[in-house]
């Protein structure tokens, strides 16, 4: 099974795992969100060291290792991003299997289950015309400030919507066209769809235009630009204007 194979695998079936639970479980909330965070992280956690036992892991839910610093390939994990909304009974949440190959975003798979569907090379991704007036996709509970005057300054509307992956794939989908984030994240929240959406033929970048670099001593990468190739000098105009 190729990496590009594997990585479509495991999202797809913690996907499955974790629909199933809820709507079987009969739990809500934190509880729910809880439980789905450790059945898809042992799931995970147990295929990669099984079939991918050379490669590192920097996982949301396992604890770090500095080991993986020195590792060429790490597969970067959150095995249910979004957990509010899951919790919540939403569709608005997302697996991510990421890999890194020194240093960058080489591969990944983002399953959304609750639109039944998982992105990935494996997936036929044709970029839809751009929505008119154009979307921009912000957080339900903190749009940033910096999105919010990025969408004025271009005319476009607000979408509020879930889970990081959620948000990236609702680009690739053609649902949005922009996903302007700065209010923090890990890298476990944006390597696998940052390589997902480029390889839609997306563009994707820090929001300074500098590329995401992923397996540092610190994980923490605190924002990102997803969007159409032609929108990104337009968003970078925007973000200099402020």
């Amino acid at each position: 099974m190729t990496d590009a194979e594997f990585a479509h695998f495991l999202a797809e079936e913690a996907g499955r795992m974790l629909l199933i639970l809820q709507q079987t479980s009969g739990l809500s909330g934190k509880e729910l969100g809880a439980e789905g965070d450790r059945v898809a992280n042992d799931f995970l956690m147990g295929m990669l060291r099984m079939r991918r036992r050379d490669d590192a892991i920097l996982c949301e839910e396992e604890k770090d290792s500095p080991a993986r610093l020195s590792a060429s390939r790490v597969w970067i994990i959150d095995p249910l991003d979004g957990t509010r909304e899951y919790g919540e009974g939403r569709s608005d949440w997302a697996v991510h299997v990421g890999l890194a190959v020194n240093g960058e975003a080489s591969l990944g798979a983002v399953a959304l289950p609750g639109l039944g569907t998982t992105l990935s090379p494996l997936t036929p991704m044709l970029l839809q015309p751009a929505n008119r007036p154009l979307k921009m996709l912000v957080s339900r509970t903190r749009p940033a400030a910096e999105a919010v005057a990025v969408a004025e300054y271009m005319g476009a509307e607000l979408l509020p919507m879930g889970s990081a992956g959620a948000k990236a794939m609702a680009v690739v989908r053609g649902e949005a066209d922009i996903y302007l984030h700065t209010g923090g994240q890990y890298e476990w929240d944006n390597c696998a769809p940052v390589a997902v959406a480029a390889a839609a033929g997306l563009h994707v970048s820090r929001v300074d235009g500098s590329p995401l670099r992923y397996n540092n001593a610190d994980p923490y990468l605190p924002d990102l630009l997803i969007c159409r190739k032609e929108l990104a000098a337009p968003a970078f105009e925007a973000l200099a204007a402020r």
